[in-house]
């Protein structure tokens, strides 16, 4: 059985921990030691949050999925590394560089420097990710939705504008040094396709794969707007999912309706799309009437209606890899996917 998940970070990471749990750890695709009839878990991580500070590329998505599932994340941030300490970001200060209102651990900023080394040798981030992942050992093959530039930038009146004007701005720096609490109009993908031509950047051949083969599609309870909204905003990724022969299931980001951790609420706002798992259904869309959805799997109590897409509850909170593992056998079987048994 292959699983394909389009995820974000904290919230894609942790569903990616029960995914393992259920179905096995995936080995490198050219290990060689992948028994016969095993499950494979692929994941599909956001660049959106991708971004350069002080001369190194940082991917925060694919590094929160990397380090929580090779045992290495901080798991009180849930972010960063583990047993963390931060000498370089405070010399950067002392130096006075900028940004002054992101910080690099020093664990953290080593994964960066082998990364844009690789990057600037001239290997894909698909690669680059790879080469990365096996000193980790995640067990789940992480692969970025595009190896070309797809930055989340956001436009807003900054507070300190004298005239009001607006003006964008990279997703981190909305998120890290405003926390979102600052007029928003809305949010843009910045970069595009290698050709030069004002392309959208274009899914990967390995992530088309990963749709095109996959026996179920599920997307993860992560930010509907600036994780999964912006890997759908990705050149051939809607096309892919709409053609797939795989039946296509989410699970709601939303318990109660609030989002439990992060800021989904704020996004959701900016582009109209009321904190709701209802409307974030809604605003996915049946794939029978042109939309992405077969299914999707809310939280116990709340309540959501769409035409085309078959509703189901269970338990949303993601307490431990077997609560989450159960979790993906509701939203599997909603959609007809049958899961290992329990324990298998």
């Amino acid at each position: 059985m292959k699983v394909t998940v389009l995820v974000g970070g904290v919230g894609g990471a942790r569903l990616l921990l029960g995914a393992r749990e259920l179905f096995g750890r995936t080995p490198f695709p050219d290990s060689g030691d992948h028994p016969g009839g095993a499950h494979t878990v692929t994941a599909i991580v956001n660049v959106g949050d991708d971004a350069w500070m002080h001369g190194v590329r940082i991917t925060p998505d694919l590094d929160t999925c990397m380090y929580t599932l090779g045992g290495g994340i901080d798991e009180e941030r849930a972010w960063g590394r583990r047993d963390e300490t931060w000498h370089a970001k405070e010399e950067l200060a002392a130096y006075g560089a900028d940004p002054d209102w992101f910080g690099l651990g020093d664990r953290d900023l080593a994964t960066h420097l082998i990364r844009t080394q690789m990057l600037e040798a001239g290997y894909r981030l698909t690669d680059v990710t790879a080469a990365l992942c096996r000193r980790w050992d995640p067990g789940v093959r992480l692969l970025p939705v595009t190896d070309e530039r797809h930055e989340t930038h956001v436009v807003i009146t900054p507070p300190e504008s004298p005239d009001g004007a607006q003006r964008a701005i990279h997703f981190q720096e909305w998120w890290v040094r405003y926390r979102a609490q600052v007029p928003t109009t809305g949010f843009a993908q910045v970069g595009g396709g290698s050709s030069g031509r004002g392309e959208p950047a274009q899914l990967t051949p390995e992530a088309a794969a990963a749709i095109a083969e996959a026996d179920v599609i599920i997307f993860a309870p992560s930010n509907p707007v600036v994780s999964v909204g912006a890997i759908l905003s990705v050149g051939g990724v809607r096309a892919a999912l709409r053609t797939a022969s795989a039946p296509i299931v989410g699970i709601s980001p939303v318990i109660d309706n609030k989002p439990l951790r992060g800021m989904a609420d704020e996004c959701l706002t900016v582009i109209g799309v009321a904190t709701t798992a209802e409307a974030i259904a809604a605003h996915y869309g049946a794939r029978s009437k042109a939309g992405l959805l077969d299914g999707w799997l809310i939280a116990d109590g709340d309540t959501a209606e769409v035409d085309g897409i078959a509703i189901g509850t269970a338990p949303l909170l993601m307490t431990d890899p077997s609560a989450t593992a159960a979790m993906i056998r509701a939203a599997c079987a909603l959609v007809g996917v049958d899961t290992p048994a329990e324990g298998a």
